[in-house]
């Protein structure tokens, strides 16, 4: 007995050892392995320094986004900006015990790796939020064990230095939720067009089951994976006691309404391109697309909205007047199959009077099928009624003869319903172009850009870059070049016959309508558009002089001195045009145009303030002499049309040889108003097509816009015949102090 006791201790002796010695080599080989994995760890200190990449954001004058910048669409929040259902939601469904563990939850790895090595699969799934985190800005996303020590020792560092709502802000800013929208903020923001402090218990559940696979829960592409995935986090948040059964029966009850965020750069896209390669040459690339700059802009999204409205409506009603020219691209007959063609319009959800190109489905003798996006509408001849109008005019509307299946098609959008179905009409997108700019007077803040019928088509700038003759709109240069030195607007000049002698040979001009008017005052000869007197107001003065006086006024396009140029063959750009003419109301005093009026950084440092350059161009006296002769053009001249409106109004039309190029540029005395119409390849729009047919109804439906439910103002009165003293005006320009600006 006493041997087999001793044996008996012996082998507890043996096995204890044994244990020991297991445990030890345990210890070392988990010491040696965290010493191995953590050789090459991040340093966790660097996320107190951490600043994920962020938009830069373009605010309207009140405060409204019109654009972004960014390599990712990212919404820096705070943990209060994210609400307690979110929160919740999120919780229960991704780490229950978010707000407990340290980091990682030990249970949840043992129970991940036996099904993993059961069922013969790499190590995945188990991890917390942290190791989440930690993975998200550290690591591969590669599944591997290696990488998953890695991120488990990382967590810990995490929860060691951080507070569980810093964890829980850093992760619900960095998380990737689909369509390219980084964060919750900005997720809550672009599939609801609300901020996350909104967010109702659907909405929460909806959002928070994404991090899982944004692509394959994608609400757009995938709904009703989606809502499975939503009533799961729902359940998920029953079963932790989060919300009643009431409340999650409640939830699943309700249809997911998206309200998928509007592109912001879609509403004034020149103008936020021109602002885009005005930072990226100052900031460079890096900062603008992913530093998160904040900056001030001058446009009023109000005003684009009419501006961009007016435009397409006049060139839908110029369209109208010339007829159906067909010539429609086909897709069907480029090898392209209907079920797969996504035209670049329909990334954005039509709006009611908004225009777009459409694809012909199916037609029919007394009908033809449209799509564009989710979208169907029907065409009956009622709907196209103008096509029937030259230059082929048709007794009857046969469908077949004008469209065809694969069409592409040029719409109106006139109604949109709720099952996807949408009431349209036929327009037509020929090719021909325009611009619209608007300018503060005061400040020279640019209101309004529209630099083409469709950026998605063309990227280039009518308004800022297109160089293009201005016809009789460069008259009131002549003529304020003779009021300057002395003329009175009652002064008389001969409307008659004239041959010039120049460099190049004789020169016999002729007036637009072919007549002359004999002795009439120079008020009249501007109103009226008369070409001979101001030929030879520009001779009397001589033409450098008339071209200097355009160059005071902000030209800066090279001007070639020969006589002809007093009729408007100088070629300038809308913008030019535009600002010049705001000088008049101005009382003489430029202030040059600009976009920004600030820009900060990521922390709200100001890193400038722009201030427009202010200068004296001409007299008070001329200023307003000349704005009571261009008011004329209005009351009584080319620009009849506008005298209906209700407001002080003054401007010139411009026409061009051929009918090329038809403008109309005119003020208020609070802003001034610049249109353009015209073929790029600068052929002609058709006969007659002047600049008060095609130019003019644009202008004057985006001013109708622009003034109403607003103090006009008036002009100050010109000075009375033989006087010469002139009490100067002292402009009013808030928040403008002298100095070049940096965007003109």
């Amino acid at each position: 007995m006493l041997t087999i006791k001793i044996r008996g201790r012996t082998f507890v002796g043996v096995v204890l050892f044994a244990l020991l010695a297991l445990l030890s080599a345990t210890v070392g080989a988990a010491a040696g392995l965290i010493l191995v994995y953590s050789t090459d760890l991040p340093q966790v200190e660097q996320l107190e320094r951490y600043r994920p990449i962020s938009v830069t954001e373009l605010y309207d004058v009140h405060g409204r986004i019109i654009g972004t910048f960014a390599l990712q669409r990212r919404v820096i929040a705070a943990y209060d900006d994210y609400p307690e259902v979110l929160r919740t939601a999120l919780v229960s469904i991704e780490d229950k015990d978010f707000y407990s563990h340290s980091g990682i939850n030990l249970w949840r790895i043992v129970g991940a790796a036996y099904r993993d090595i059961e069922s013969g699969g790499k190590v995945q799934g188990a991890s917390t939020l942290t190791m989440q985190l930690a993975r998200n800005l550290f690591l591969s996303p590669d599944r591997s064990f290696y990488r998953k020590v890695q991120e488990a020792l990382l967590a810990i560092q995490i929860e060691r230095r951080f507070t569980k709502p810093q964890i829980f802000t850093l992760y619900a800013n960095q998380i990737f939720l689909g369509h390219g929208a980084y964060g919750y903020e900005a997720a809550s923001e672009f599939y609801f067009s609300k901020p996350a402090r909104q967010l109702k218990l659907e909405e929460a559940a909806l959002l928070a089951g994404l991090p899982k696979a944004p692509q394959y829960y994608s609400p757009i592409n995938h709904p009703d994976r989606a809502l499975k995935r939503r009533n799961l986090v729902l359940n998920a948040m029953l079963e932790d006691g989060k919300i009643t059964a009431a409340q999650a029966a409640d939830a699943k009850s309700k249809p997911m309404a998206l309200d998928l965020q509007k592109d912001p750069n879609s509403l004034a896209p020149h103008y936020v391109d021109e602002i885009r390669r005005y930072l990226e040459a100052k900031y460079g690339a890096d900062q603008v697309h992913e530093g998160g700059l904040r900056v001030f802009t001058s446009l009023d999204m109000d005003l684009q909205k009419a501006a961009h409205q007016a435009l397409l409506d006049g060139l839908a009603t110029y369209e109208r007047r010339h007829g159906w020219r067909g010539k429609l691209l086909n897709i069907v007959a480029q090898g392209q199959k209907l079920d797969q063609y996504a035209d670049p319009d329909w990334d954005e959800e039509p709006e009611v009077n908004g225009y777009l190109h459409a694809l012909i489905t199916q037609v029919s003798p007394s009908a033809a099928e449209v799509r564009f996006g989710h979208r169907t509408a029907t065409l009956a001849p009622s709907d196209m009624a103008w096509v029937r109008t030259s230059p082929k005019p048709l007794a009857k509307i046969k469908l077949p003869e004008i469209l065809q299946v694969g069409d592409i098609v040029y719409l109106k959008v006139l109604a949109l319903d709720a099952n996807g179905k949408a009431r349209v009409s036929l327009e037509q997108d020929s090719g021909t172009e325009g611009a619209l700019v608007a300018i503060d007077n005061a400040t020279g803040e640019i209101k309004a850009m529209v630099g083409g019928r469709d950026f998605n088509l063309s990227k280039f700038n009518r308004a800022t870059q297109a160089l293009r003759q201005v016809g009789s709109s460069f008259k009131p240069y002549v003529y304020t070049a003779v009021i300057d030195q002395g003329a009175s607007p009652d002064d008389t000049i001969v409307d008659a016959p004239v041959t010039f002698q120049t460099a190049s040979g004789p020169y016999s001009p002729h007036n637009y309508d072919g007549k002359f008017e004999g002795t009439i005052t120079l008020r009249r000869a501007l109103a009226q558009s008369r070409n001979i007197p101001a030929l030879k107001l520009a001779d009397r003065v001589g033409i450098k002089t008339v071209i200097e006086y355009a160059h005071r006024f902000g030209i800066t396009a090279n001007i070639p001195a020969y006589l002809p140029v007093a009729l408007g063959s100088a070629e300038i750009t809308p913008l030019e045009q535009t600002s010049a003419f705001s000088v008049f109301p101005n009382d003489g005093v430029r202030v040059a145009p600009r976009y920004i009026t600030k820009v900060t950084d990521y922390d709200g440092r100001i890193l400038e303030e722009d201030f427009s350059d202010i200068k004296d161009v001409i007299s008070a006296r001329t200023a307003r002499i000349m704005t009571s002769m261009l008011r004329e053009v209005v009351l009584h001249g080319t620009a009849i049309a506008a005298a209906k409106m209700p407001y002080p109004l003054a401007g010139k039309t411009g026409t061009t040889n051929d009918f090329t190029d038809a403008w109309f540029v005119g003020f208020s005395p609070t802003l001034t108003c610049g249109v353009w119409i015209g073929d790029d390849e600068k052929r002609s729009l058709g006969e007659k097509e002047t600049g008060a047919r095609a130019a003019l109804p644009i202008w004057m439906q985006f001013m109708t816009v622009a003034l109403a439910g607003k103090d006009p103002g008036e002009f100050p009165a010109a000075p009375a015949p033989g006087s010469t003293a002139v009490a100067e005006k002292k402009v009013d320009t808030p928040d403008i102090a002298p100095g070049d600006s940096e965007l003109h």
